[in-house]
């Protein structure tokens, strides 16, 4: 699988301008992924590898984004085994490659990002939240990548990012979590605590503890009921200007 990762005519074919030519491509790549019960880890960074230089090859941006997207669908299509693998593969690429990822080309791996996000969530959804394994193993692979507390290796841009978007996306896969799903919701949660805490940077940790102070996790999490200010906002509306007093 290493050389067909690199050489195989349908990586080229994902970068195509041309949207046949690009559906034929994941066509085949869905198929050859799909058929397989085990993928080793290097075979998954090649692939990834490939895949990331097939986005920046694609320069219009609603080709960048219809790539992106059909990207994201990949893991719907993996025999279980092989998902959190392949989510660990593309991590693992992106705190990579981020360093070298130009300016104009950052929009469309901003979006692919936000994608595998939603995706994750989508992916740990199934089944009504019921794989305690794997959403153990997602916060590891979460953990130890984009939210990592201490390697000064991963991004900072990359950890900034995901925490943007976090809450969005959970939200968009499951926006009702009752007192029944609050062990899922904390295990999820898991992660950004753990760099709400350990950041050894504190805008790092102050990025952590704005997504966990969102009005929507603090209500699905117990911690105030809907429509309810939390401490932060209200420490805002008490430091708001008032004008000069007489």
């Amino acid at each position: 699988m290493a050389e067909d990762a690199q050489s195989s005519p349908f990586m080229k074919h994902l970068a195509s301008s041309d949207k046949d030519t690009r559906d034929s491509a994941l066509a085949s790549l869905r198929a050859f992924l799909s058929s397989r019960s085990e993928i080793s880890e290097l075979d998954l960074l090649k692939l990834w590898k490939g895949l990331f230089y097939c986005l920046w090859m694609q320069d219009k941006p609603a080709q960048q984004q219809a790539l992106s997207r059909s990207l994201a669908s990949l893991p719907s299509s993996l025999k279980p085994p092989v998902v959190l693998p392949f989510l660990r593969a593309f991590w693992a690429t992106i705190a990579r490659e981020w360093t070298n990822i130009e300016a104009l080309r950052l929009d469309k791996y901003l979006y692919l990002i936000r994608q595998y996000v939603n995706a994750s969530f989508r992916y740990l959804s199934q089944n009504g939240w019921g794989n305690a394994e794997g959403l153990q193993r997602h916060g590891e692979i979460m953990a130890e990548f984009p939210l990592n507390a201490q390697d000064t290796k991963i991004p900072n841009g990359l950890r900034f990012h995901v925490l943007d978007v976090w809450v969005d996306e959970l939200e968009k896969v499951d926006g009702e979590w009752g007192v029944e799903k609050r062990e899922v919701l904390e295990a999820l949660c898991g992660p950004v605590e753990a760099l709400a805490k350990e950041g050894r940077l504190k805008v790092v940790r102050n990025a952590a503890k704005e997504t966990l102070g969102d009005g929507r996790l603090r209500v699905w999490r117990g911690q105030e009921e809907e429509g309810e200010k939390g401490d932060a906002e209200m420490e805002d509306d008490d430091e708001e200007w008032g004008g000069i007093e007489d």
